[in-house]
């Protein structure tokens, strides 16, 4: 089933040892986007602190102290936060009961494969309309959030960085409108549903009675009077 808001989802691609397109690479895309992006740069700097010559002078002779000095390529990382809820509409022909099912999905791309003689993680792209970030995973954190009565993980988080042994200006490629109605990502934060709520009693809470019709179409939401407690929704409809 196609997503009736029309919101472009982000995804990971699986690319080669040289960064370029895979054939046959792994590509998943996110049940939620993200709403916020992190983009941080460091250059590699000696502080002068570790040299022979300084080594020499433990004495206190600070005459031959040197200074700063950049000594290699700068390193760019890269972090979000991803949400994965199984009591969320599912693509077609998918029937996940325990969102481990969900997230292992994206863990593969830290999970080293074979290359030759060696275990290595993949080079992966995180793309996203006009913002792109190659690099390989460096960490992965899981937070299973809400279970089932019999114990069984329905919701997780995913804590995601990345980094790239270069630093890269990042500019956008182009401007990218939001569906009609949909507020920008990242403007307004995602809602869990209480026990016992309804789609129409949440909506008009936020003085969006009328527009309840429109935010179930935007959420996959077929009957807005059963939803589950622990559902992610996004009321952020203008």
């Amino acid at each position: 089933m196609g997503d009736p808001s029309g919101l472009k989802k982000a995804r990971f691609v699986e690319l080669g040892a040289d960064f370029k397109a895979k054939a046959n690479g792994k590509v998943v895309e996110v049940q939620f986007n993200p709403e916020t992006l992190k983009v941080s740069f460091a250059n590699q700097i000696d502080q002068g602190g570790k040299t022979e010559e300084k080594s020499k002078n433990k004495a206190g002779d600070q005459s031959n102290k040197a200074g700063q000095q950049f000594v290699g390529a700068g390193t760019t990382k890269f972090s979000l936060q991803l949400w994965f809820d199984v009591n969320a509409l599912q693509k077609e022909g998918q029937n996940v009961a325990d969102v481990r099912d969900l997230t292992k999905e994206i863990a593969y791309f830290i999970t080293p494969q074979k290359e030759g003689e060696k275990f290595i993680p993949p080079a992966v792209q995180f793309l996203w309309g006009s913002f792109h970030f190659d690099g390989l995973m460096d960490s992965v954190e899981e937070s299973l959030e809400f279970f089932s009565n019999e114990g069984v993980p329905l919701r997780a988080s995913m804590s995601i960085s990345m980094s790239q042994q270069k630093i890269e200006e990042f500019s956008g490629g182009g401007t990218t409108k939001n569906p009609p109605g949909v507020s920008a990502t990242g403007t307004s934060p995602l809602t869990t549903v209480p026990a016992g709520a309804t789609l129409q009693g949440m909506a008009d809470k936020q003085g969006k009675g009328d527009n309840w019709q429109a935010i179930a179409a935007a959420n996959n939401i077929e009957n807005p009077r059963l939803l589950l407690p622990g559902t992610i929704l996004n009321l952020n409809l203008k």
